[in-house]
């Protein structure tokens, strides 16, 4: 089985971590959390011979769904999010959006529940509910078999580099995302290597021995 290969921009006026992930020497990639500028990525994914098939949402905040609309309409793919997070990304009021002037509402295509898993261009995710960060936060989980290497996880807002996401904002609770970090993410394996929305990669490994918050 071909490597994965994953690709990463910081896009949008907080820095958001987008992801790209594509099987080595194939053309299908699917994308994670385009956070502005979705016209643009798409140019810039199509110059390296790349075509997104599937968009994911790790949650609804502006900072990472702002690029979904242009970047939908200039690919066609899809766009997959949480059950639980529908609500939120289409109320501009929860998201954020319409606090620094650009109201914006997403609606996803496919809506995933707790440990639904999904294949697209050749790569099988899992979906794990991890509330917390937002009510409907949730990460996407790449496994070894998948990746012929150590398991990937796409994060989000759910866990830094030895942090963890602000819980301040609408639907935000600390006690919740210490749990989904406890109880679901530290129970991945400790070689998985963690794709955060903000800041550095890491591994479950590190943050069990590091991260102070949880």
């Amino acid at each position: 089985m071909k490597k994965i290969v994953i690709g990463c921009y910081m896009v949008g006026m907080i820095q958001t971590n987008f992801y790209y992930l594509h099987r080595e020497g194939e053309s299908e990639t699917i994308v994670f959390d385009p956070a502005d500028h979705g016209r643009e990525i798409n140019e810039e994914l199509t110059k390296q011979g790349l075509t997104v098939k599937a968009i994911f949402l790790t949650h609804g905040h502006f900072d990472h769904i702002l690029g979904v609309k242009a970047l939908r309409e200039a690919s066609g793919a899809p766009v997959y999010a949480s059950a639980y997070e529908r609500e939120f990304m289409n109320d501009a009021s929860l998201n954020g959006s319409s606090d620094i002037r650009r109201p914006c509402a997403v609606t996803a295509d496919h809506y995933l529940i707790d440990g639904e898993s999904v294949t697209v261009a050749g790569i099988t995710l899992t979906m794990i509910y991890t509330p917390g960060h937002t009510e409907g936060s949730c990460c996407f989980y790449i496994d070894a078999e998948q990746t012929g290497g150590s398991p990937i996880l796409i994060s989000g807002d759910t866990l830094f580099e030895e942090s963890v996401g602000r819980t301040d904002l609408p639907t935000g609770d600390m006690h919740d995302l210490v749990e989904s970090v406890r109880g679901k993410l530290f129970a991945l394996p400790d070689d998985t290597i963690v794709y955060p929305g903000h800041g550095g990669f890491t591994s479950i490994e590190h943050e069990k021995k590091y991260n102070y918050f949880v």
